[in-house]
Parts: structure tokens; C-alpha cells; sequence
């Protein structure tokens, strides 16, 4: 057989379309490499996405929203003073974008009008917050981004 360009273009093309297909079979296949979306139950949570809106605005056309501080003892979560805080109904949610395993949910219950996550139940890095309480039947959502 004599090797000429027409065979050697051939070779190329089939040696490329072998290496990319190496790839994609790679990816696809590998535990290590998931393709999960952001969240679990994305579209049912894209459905209630009007609510979510409505909730925003009610808070932030509150006089004084939610403030978030770091303190010694972790993060504290201070809710308006004009709010009764045992008529508080809600969560706080806290998401870490780099480790699902890591997220977790803080139902709110409090007598003084703070609640206080623990310092423990947070690693360093970006933390994703989101706030939903209910008071005198509003709801009310407030997000913020962390770098703990």
C-alpha cells in the first residue's frame, strides 16, 4: 500500500474523531464527573418562582430588612425590630454551591428578634442564604450571598 496525502488526511480525521469520541465516552461514563442541575426538583422550584418575587418585595419594602452579621459564636441572622420575633414563622437555608452535602436548613424559632447559626455547621468559603419567614400571614424572602 502507498502512503499518499489523500491517506494521510484520512488517518488525521479518523485519529481526531477517535480522540474526541475517547472524551466524550470518558466524561459521560465517569462517577467522578456528575452533571446534576444546580438543585434537586429544579422545575417544580421554577414554578413557584412569581411567589419568590412577591416574597422579595414584601421584604424589601420593609423599613428594615434582615441583617446579617458574623459574630464569635457564628452568624447572626437579626430580624426587624418592629416584628414580634415569637410570631415568626419560617427558615433560613443555607447552600453551598461547591458541596451539596454540606447545605442545610434552620427552622426559625426565636424569643429575642435574632437567631444565631452555629459557627460549627460552617465551613470557609461562598455560602448561598436565603431567609423565608412568614409574619401576620406575608411572606417575606430575603437572599444573600456569604463568603464565610
Amino acid at each position: 500500500m502507498k502512503f499518499n496525502w489523500g491517506t494521510g488526511i484520512v488517518i488525521a480525521i479518523v485519529a481526531f474523531i477517535s480522540f474526541i469520541l475517547y472524551f466524550v465516552i470518558t466524561m459521560s461514563t465517569d462517577k467522578s464527573f456528575t452533571h446534576d442541575l444546580v438543585t434537586d426538583k429544579y422545575y417544580q422550584k421554577e414554578l413557584k418562582f412569581q411567589d419568590e418575587i412577591d416574597a422579595q418585595q414584601n421584604a424589601s419594602s420593609l423599613k428594615e430588612n434582615i441583617k446579617v452579621t458574623k459574630v464569635k459564636e457564628g452568624l447572626k441572622v437579626e430580624f426587624p425590630e418592629a416584628f414580634i420575633p415569637k410570631d415568626i414563622q419560617g427558615k433560613v437555608f443555607l447552600y453551598r454551591p461547591s458541596n451539596k452535602h454540606l447545605d442545610f436548613e434552620i427552622p426559625i424559632s426565636i424569643s429575642k428578634t435574632y437567631l444565631l447559626v452555629p459557627e460549627k455547621r460552617l465551613v470557609d468559603g461562598r455560602w448561598n442564604m436565603t431567609v423565608s419567614w412568614k409574619y401576620k400571614n406575608k411572606e417575606y424572602l430575603f437572599k444573600k450571598e456569604l463568603m464565610y
